[in-house]
């Protein structure tokens, strides 16, 4: 398993852990806390670790979810490579990918069927939000990192990596949100992402939406809920005062979306592994809702597929306590010429279906990439 990331350990350049010494990998629930305790056995042994955990290794972490486990999965709860060290990451090769013919699972009926049972969930005191989702199927061509630098062409993020599995299908993350990082003195930070708007037209049009979503009511009470959410799940694994907010609805821009970001840091208990920080935080609340474990149950009953990949983590871990790991959206599971990437966003009380469906249509953009024209 070879994982490229576009961000590297000293960055900015892009670093590529290559060759791995092992495996540390979880298919079924009695397969996750050897698995967690032989990453951190890694690493305390002077190695690196890079790789991924799929949305589902949620389920194995709580003991009331674990009977709500999805079959027919195709990737691992986990899979993580035991690596010397990273490398620098070669050039990409042309960007001659293609992504197209997209088919949502859901249709705008589909989608509003299994809004109005969660908006019912909301109603009844459940969950304030929960991040409703689906798959679209695509086709693709080309080689995964060929796709892949057509993605990275069309669209710069913060938190981009290419997983190539022999085994297993590719995974393209062109994710733009940070689920943690931490540094080698013990400082943790997250930074979630709540609150989308598509970008506009023209320079006049793109600053108006950019500026409604730096003000709109609803879009900050969101972002807040993921907020306070990850404040509580920081405070499990972080010395007592340490969480703060430094940074609240601040406003990223990318191509096709502006998204609303804030920031929450901790410092961390001694002796406190990547093993202790995924039992804690995964996964991450920005793409649950909250209360977490109510949303994650109330959202296996709407969603007939496994999420895989989506919505779970890809990244890296050093012997030293440095680590960086992705929220994986705007992620594709790439193989045999087939695509599968999701979308969705959170719904709260006033929120409504026509909105949201299309609102998770746009997030599918980032990776619509068709056959150029000769010449």
């Amino acid at each position: 398993m070879d994982v490229r990331f576009d961000q590297g350990t000293q960055r900015p350049q892009p670093c590529l852990f290559a060759r791995p010494h092992a495996l540390i990998e979880a298919r079924t629930l009695d397969d996750v806390a050897p698995a967690l305790d032989a990453l951190d056995a890694a690493r305390a042994a002077g190695k690196w670790l890079a790789g991924y955990a799929s949305y589902e290794l949620g389920h194995a972490l709580e003991p009331r979810l674990e009977r709500a486990m999805p079959e027919g999965r195709v990737l691992p709860l986990l899979r993580f490579g035991v690596y010397d060290g990273p490398e620098p990451a070669p050039d990409l090769p042309a960007p001659r990918g293609t992504v197209e013919e997209f088919a949502p699972r859901w249709t705008a009926e589909d989608y509003a069927q299994a809004f109005a049972r969660l908006h019912d969930y909301i109603g009844a005191g459940d969950v304030y939000q929960a991040n409703l989702t689906f798959p679209i199927d695509c086709t693709v061509s080309g080689t995964p990192a060929e796709i892949y630098a057509a993605l990275v062409e069309r669209q710069p993020v913060g938190h981009g990596a290419l997983v190539v599995q022999q085994d297993l299908p590719a995974l393209l993350s062109r994710s733009p949100e940070l689920f943690f990082e931490t540094d080698a003195e013990g400082l943790i930070t997250t930074r979630p992402m709540k609150g989308t708007v598509e970008r506009g037209a023209s320079p006049e049009a793109d600053r108006a939406k950019r500026d409604w979503l730096q003000g709109d009511v609803k879009n900050r009470a969101e972002n807040l809920m993921i907020v306070d959410l990850l404040r509580n799940d920081l405070s499990r694994v972080a010395e007592v005062g340490s969480v703060r907010v430094p940074r609240l609805y601040e406003i990223e821009s990318y191509r096709t979306v502006h998204q609303m970001v804030s920031t929450v840091t901790a410092r961390l208990l001694p002796g406190v592994g990547i093993g202790a920080i995924l039992r804690a935080l995964f996964p991450c609340g920005s793409i649950t809702g909250a209360p977490k474990l109510r949303a994650m149950e109330i959202l296996r009953a709407l969603e007939p597929f496994p999420r895989e990949v989506y919505c779970g983590t890809i990244g890296w871990a050093a012997p030293d306590g440095r680590a960086s790991f992705n929220v994986a959206i705007r992620t594709l599971m790439v193989a045999g010429g087939r695509g599968v990437l999701n979308v969705g966003g959170g719904v709260v009380w006033d929120s409504t279906a026509g909105a949201e469906y299309q609102e998770a249509l746009w997030k599918s953009r980032f990776a619509q990439i068709s056959r150029r024209a000769p010449g």
